[in-house]
């Protein structure tokens, strides 16, 4: 649709309301506002979700294998010759036997429970979670013998720094004439990580794995092998495959499994949030309709006079067209600039919104997470300004489609 310099002209001047106009500028305002407003939050509220699922995403594919492989007995025993048969599958880049079970951690009299990961120290190098800045104190280089290495956050709990010694409690312990008694062992922490998670940061202890094996009583065998693919996505996929190569009493899980309730609560909750954010650009589109037909009533004799001097019914009706279209665009492209640069400074803003308030509002007992995420998606972006765009073409249409049939005589007839 063309707009001529004249109906560009009549179009902004008529947003442009005089004093006994004000309560259709108002309505205009807020019709802009809410556009923003509702264009803003629901990028920022994907943006969000998508960082939220990825970061979450990223660090437990980080410390857990793409493909799990199991047994009924929780025991693999030739674990060696199994993972390289596995590592051969088409699509596999490693296979990783390891212990994996759960014990109490104690320090300076102070107890938790936690996740005990036996793995050899190059595998556990391999991690990439576990190189660089996410190593907060120590070094995997003396991972070895009774050592372990543990999360900043239990850590902190337990009062122990690099060097300092836990003790590790089992109930499955020996049997004796007055019962069972509890495995006790005491391990040197040589390295303290921050991965960023609260879950492994607060409940993970990592050890050598010939050390687990002695723990937990599994001398020459380990409770699973850990797979990791080419591509995390293509797990469910090669599941299959895996399972085939490992025997028939094994089961390969692939994480979209083992994670699937998780995920698939992330997933409804960022869908319920979406929609109740389009119901306010939806409400802000209602709005721009109920500002135009005001301003068609306000404005009838000037329509009315236009269409004596020679304007046709079509450049009436591009004229509100171009005013209702005119307030959706300025909305949705504001909204669009503000809701990126928010998203782009989401962790600036969140720590200065902590500090205004004396409030934690990003508790990462709830979120898992210590820092607050956000990744732009370009074809969701993209979605929600032509939804935005579409919703506003859609409210001006019956508003002009009202100008252009205002009858010049029964307009100006008691004028």
């Amino acid at each position: 649709m063309v707009f001529g310099a004249f109906e560009r002209m009549v179009a902004f001047r008529y947003l442009r309301a005089r004093r006994q106009e004000g309560f259709i500028s108002v309505v205009s305002w807020f019709s802009l506002i809410g556009i923003l407003l509702g264009v803003m939050a629901l990028i920022i509220t994907l943006a969000i979700f998508n960082g939220f699922r990825e970061q979450l995403i990223d660090r437990i594919l980080g410390l857990n294998g793409h493909v799990t492989v199991i047994n009924r007995a929780a025991r693999i025993a030739d674990y060696d010759a199994l993972a390289t048969t596995v590592a051969k599958v088409p699509g596999v880049v490693s296979a990783v036997p390891l212990v994996d079970s759960q014990a109490i951690v104690t320090a300076r009299n102070t107890s938790t429970g936690a996740i005990v990961r036996g793995m050899k120290a190059e595998d556990l190098q391999r991690l990439g979670l576990f190189a660089g800045s996410k190593l907060a104190a120590g070094s995997l280089d003396d991972f070895s013998g009774d050592s372990v290495a543990i999360g900043y956050r239990l850590a902190s709990r337990l009062g122990v720094t690099v060097g300092g010694q836990l003790s590790l409690i089992t109930p499955e312990g020996s049997a004796t004439a007055f019962g069972t008694v509890p495995r006790i062992k005491s391990y040197r922490v040589v390295a303290i990580f921050n991965v960023g998670m609260l879950e492994y940061d607060n409940g993970y202890v990592y050890m050598p794995l010939d050390a687990a094996q002695l723990y937990f009583r599994l001398p020459d065998a380990v409770s699973e092998i850990e797979v990791r693919v080419d591509n995390p996505e293509r797990a469910e996929a090669l599941a299959p495959a895996i399972q085939r190569a490992s025997d028939s009493d094994f089961r390969a899980i692939p994480w979209q499994q083992l994670n699937s309730s998780f995920f698939n609560f992330v997933a409804l909750q960022r869908n319920l949030y979406a929609i109740v954010v389009t119901l306010i650009i939806l409400v802000a589109a209602f709005n721009i309709i109920s500002g135009l037909i005001m301003l068609v009533r306000e404005k009838a004799r000037g329509i009315a006079i236009l269409r004596t001097m020679g304007a046709t019914r079509g450049m009436i009706l591009r004229i509100f067209f171009l005013g209702g279209m005119t307030i959706g665009a300025i909305g949705t492209l504001t909204g669009l600039v503000l809701g990126l640069l928010f998203c782009h400074n989401i962790e600036a803003i969140h720590q200065w919104l902590e500090r205004t308030t004396g409030q934690n509002l990003f508790p990462a007992e709830f979120f898992y997470l210590t820092q607050l995420p956000a990744v732009v998606d370009p074809r969701e972006v993209a979605i929600v300004v032509i939804m935005s765009l579409g919703l506003s073409f859609l409210a001006s249409i019956y508003p002009a489609w009202r100008a252009a049939r205002v009858d010049p005589v029964e307009a100006l007839r008691y004028e």
